[in-house]
């Protein structure tokens, strides 16, 4: 359904039908239902120039898209607090100079996406950024623009610790090959069924809406094994009752560099987003939020690597 603002249609209507209404006797003239159809059109052209900070300008608020189930990114925890990594990371670095460039308090708005609805939320303008676990992909880029790279990890196997359990040996020492003719859970949409369903094209996929559902398949011996990127696996196994009874294993069979995404052909948004990622791996706060949901004391340890904390600070640029 379109739906117009009477006014601005009116305006528009008017401005058309001028230009276009015979003037002359004998001057030829577009039908009326054209031109209804060029002011409709106009007015939804206008809509939809809208930037994204003109948005936030107008609404006071930024309105993210993420998980709700996916530790310590993005969740809701015990205290019903929705919380995480990616939504700090957004509330503590990017909101701050969002504020700045629209010369206004602005305030964040949540709005839960899946890998299978944030691609849609973003382009029917429902959210203005996904702050979630979204691997930053060439095709993916074809529908939506992403962020510099904030997070970097790939995909793993989620298994019981169950004595003897055959494909945790398997995984652990032969790899990805071991899923053939196996039963493995995979999120609809996510890139790690993609890769597998390429890798191994004789595994037995299973799909799930989200995370909680596959690994509660998983815990009901629906499926032998639960695929995705490793640190969303760690952090369910430690937000699991028994986190003893999992285990994450598997060399890295995918590279996953997690970005920010957003509408595409935006650079103004793009480039403040990019900014405050910047001067935030530069300052330091970025490290501080990291060793505060992945660091040794935290519920999901998740050691940054040399190498990745190297890669993000060349990702920052000169001033």
């Amino acid at each position: 359904m379109i739906v117009t603002q009477p006014k601005l249609f009116k305006s528009t209507l008017s401005l058309v039908s001028n230009f276009f209404w015979p003037r002359r006797k004998g001057m030829k003239f577009l039908p009326y239902g054209m031109i209804c159809t060029i002011a409709v059109f106009g007015q939804i052209y206008l809509c939809r120039a809208e930037t994204t900070l003109g948005k936030i300008e107008r609404a006071g608020t930024l309105v993210i898209g993420t998980r709700t189930d996916s530790p310590p990114f993005a969740f809701v925890n015990k205290n019903n607090e929705w919380v995480g990594f990616s939504i700090e990371l957004v509330e503590k670095t990017i909101l701050p100079v969002i504020s700045k460039k629209v010369n206004k308090s602005v305030k964040v708005d949540r709005k839960e996406s899946t890998p299978q609805t944030r691609i849609p939320l973003l382009t029917s303008n429902a959210v203005d950024l996904i702050a979630d676990t979204m691997t930053d992909t060439q095709s993916r880029r074809e529908s939506v623009d992403f962020s510099l790279t904030f997070f970097v990890t790939g995909a793993q196997f989620l298994v019981k610790t169950t004595a003897g359990n055959p494909i945790r040996f398997y995984l652990r020492h032969k790899g990805i090959q071991s899923t053939a003719g196996k039963r493995i859970a995979v999120q609809q949409g996510s890139t790690s069924a993609r890769i597998l369903r390429e890798r191994v094209p004789n595994a037995k996929l299973l799909e799930f809406p989200d995370q909680r559902a596959a690994f509660q398949a998983l815990a009901q011996g629906q499926v032998e094994a639960y695929t995705s990127d490793g640190v969303q696996l760690a952090g369910l196994k430690a937000k699991a009752p028994s986190p003893k009874d999992w285990d994450v294993v598997g060399e890295f069979y995918s590279y996953e560099p997690y970005g920010m995404a957003m509408r595409k052909n935006d650079s103004d948004f793009r480039h403040v987003v990019n900014v405050a990622l910047m001067d935030a791996i530069s300052s330091g706060k970025y490290f501080e939020l990291y060793d505060k949901w992945f660091g040794p004391k935290s519920e999901v340890p998740y050691p940054l690597s040399p190498e990745v904390k190297r890669f993000l600070q060349m990702e920052v640029v000169p001033k």
